[in-house]
């Protein structure tokens, strides 16, 4: 059973979304401040967040920014939840590394929908890189784009590949860089020939190459 936690300081709208998540079989916890949330997120370990941008004592981009800055949290899925669409927020957040957004009132169908892609994203790439560190020992740093460019990638080409490796799809990479969605496909057609390699886990392995530095020596 995957374990959500909800941080949202509108109680009718906190009861709303754990009444929907509980009916579907999730666990669900609650904090009703982003201070609190995180707390919660530390002790009980979540398998994906569904967090409020406008909150007291610490907002939804004080949570993500807290989560990604702690290694046993840094992958952890964050929804936010915002009353504005509006995009300089958005990308405000994705930037500090949330995974999707949804405008309230949430339909209930839109929040199941975005839960179960971002659960089985995570799942998917998480085993991904296991694979690839136990077979590697690779243990990425992921701060910068630039040890990249030693593939002969352009910059550009460089911050997709980035987040690529981060499982971000390519409508999550055109929100964070501020480009149309079939941009960052023309440049994933560009890394894959650069590279001489076929589809994104090729792509993420060879990046998690680059971004580990020296493998590890044998013992």
């Amino acid at each position: 059973m995957s374990k959500i936690l909800v941080i949202e300081d509108q109680a009718q709208m906190r009861k709303n979304l754990m009444t929907i998540l509980q009916m579907e079989g999730f666990e669900v916890l609650s904090a009703d401040n982003g201070r609190e949330g995180l707390e919660l997120a530390r002790r009980h370990r979540p398998d994906l967040i569904l967090c409020d941008v406008m909150m007291p004592e610490l907002d939804g981009f004080g949570v993500v920014e807290a989560l990604r800055a702690d290694s046993d949290l840094a992958t952890l899925p964050v929804i936010f939840l915002t009353a504005k669409a509006d995009k300089s927020d958005v990308r405000a957040g994705m930037n500090l590394g949330a995974d999707d957004y949804l405008v309230k009132p949430v339909a209930r169908e839109d929040l199941l929908a975005a839960v179960r892609v971002r659960l089985a994203r995570r799942q998917a790439h998480l085993a991904e890189v296991d694979s690839a560190k136990s077979e590697g020992g690779f243990n990425p740093n992921f701060e910068s784009s630039i040890p990249l460019e030693s593939l002969g990638l352009t910059q550009r080409e460089a911050e997709v590949l980035l987040w690529v490796a981060q499982g971000k799809s390519n409508g999550d990479i055109a929100i964070i860089l501020s480009m149309a969605e079939k941009t960052v496909k023309k440049h994933m057609t560009s890394i894959f020939n650069k590279l001489g390699i076929e589809g994104r886990n090729a792509a993420t392995v060879r990046a998690l190459e680059i971004l580990s530095g020296p493998p590890a020596p044998q013992s």
